[in-house]
């Protein structure tokens, strides 16, 4: 009888006992979870693409985001702010900070430089890295756009940048790495602190809209303590002029092995159409270009297929694999979606424009007032539009 007892006592201290370890199970379970669900997903460089280049045509857009990485989150991207505005708790005041900041992407592709670069720091040096994304707004067939839109970056910043400063960090812990436009949106929140932060170093500084600028309107040796220059591609979209405290020049700071030829890699023009005739309505339309050498260039269309309506404006985007600077004719077809083709169908249009958006300087070509049949292609002659027109 004792010994029923006896393993009776036993066998119920041993349910007891286990009861308890499956409550700290559970308990350390559901903490993991918690923490798993409280924790934030890493932050994102902007996905866009050449859509947006297109819809920012129309709607012109702006954000920041402002991705921390540190040794303690060095492949997973935090947000510098909380949503109460505090400071993230892996940024370490005491401690060098490096913002890396982009240039213009009309393809709106994250830079694929961008993760190499934050590891290579990391492995370096224990600092806090901030990748300053300006995508939507770097984003645009427009230069011009995004070259306006490096001014209000760097006002973004600075405010920012207060915000550090009130939590503790220092300016002289500051260095600025920017990419082209990123050089100058460094040097125009150099010129807000006044020339205080520590250090800005320009790769490949834009030149177009910018060379032969006075200080106030570019990157310059005064917006830091220390200000260095690496010039890469100054026989085309860079800056020769130096600009820093110490200016370099690979390969003579001109062409380098294994990089593009261009900013696009390709060339882009947009073609407007205003239709007269209320019987053209469902198809899409073809063009090409033919410079003065008698080349004729075919482009990529996006979105040809329209819906066309009496008097409205319809644009078709075209990618071209060279530039055609000198055009000497426009090379037009419109064809109907359906089936049912009409040989003897004839279709006024009132205006056709053509505009460069790889080089916006360029004036846009107009032709007015002319007849297409369908299924044909029409080579016209633009010329210069009229001041209302541009």
């Amino acid at each position: 009888m004792n010994f029923r007892i006896s393993f009776l006592v036993n066998l119920s201290a041993s349910f007891t006992f286990i009861r308890f370890q499956m409550r700290v199970y559970i308990f350390l379970c559901l903490m993991c979870w918690a923490r798993s669900e409280n924790k934030a997903p890493c932050l994102e460089f902007s996905h866009l693409s050449l859509k947006d280049s297109f819809r920012d045509l129309f709607n012109p857009q702006m954000e920041i985001s402002l991705m921390l990485y540190t040794r303690k989150n060095p492949t997973c991207a935090e947000s510098l702010f909380e949503k109460n505005d505090s400071l993230n708790i892996n940024f370490n005041t005491s401690k060098k900070a490096v913002w890396l900041i982009h240039g213009y992407r009309p393809l709106g592709s994250t830079p694929s430089w961008l993760q190499n670069f934050v590891r290579i720091l990391l492995n370096q040096d224990d600092m806090n890295i901030i990748v300053v994304d300006w995508n939507r707004g770097a984003t645009t067939f427009l230069y011009v756009r995004a070259v306006k839109n490096t001014r209000k970056v760097a006002v973004s910043l600075s405010r920012y940048i207060q915000n550090l400063l009130k939590h503790g960090a220092s300016l002289d812990n500051f260095h600025f790495i920017g990419v082209s436009l990123g050089a100058h949106i460094s040097g125009f929140v150099g010129k807000i602190f006044h020339g205080r932060v520590g250090r800005i170093t320009g790769l490949d500084p834009a030149g177009p809209q910018f060379s032969g600028k006075p200080s106030t309107g570019r990157l310059d040796y005064t917006d830091a303590d220390f200000v260095d220059v690496i010039h890469t591609d100054t026989n085309g979209l860079g800056i020769k002029q130096p600009l820093g405290h110490i200016d370099f020049y690979p390969n003579g700071g001109k062409k380098q092995p294994g990089c593009p030829k261009s900013i696009f890699s390709a060339y882009y023009f947009v073609l407007s159409i205003i239709v007269l005739d209320k019987n053209m309505k469902d198809g899409y339309v073809t063009f090409k270009l033919l410079n003065q050498l008698g080349i004729v260039e075919e482009p990529r269309l996006y979105e040809r297929h329209k819906i066309f309506y009496k008097l409205q404006e319809f644009k078709i985007l075209g990618q071209f694999l060279n530039d055609v600077a000198n055009i000497s004719s426009i090379g037009l077809a419109y064809f109907q979606s359906s089936n049912q083709q009409c040989s003897m169908c004839k279709y006024t249009i009132q205006l056709l424009k053509l505009k460069s958006l790889t080089y916006p300087e360029r004036p846009p070509l107009c032709i007015y007032n002319f007849v297409l049949k369908e299924s044909k292609e029409l080579f016209l002659t633009p010329s210069t539009c009229k001041p209302r027109e541009i």
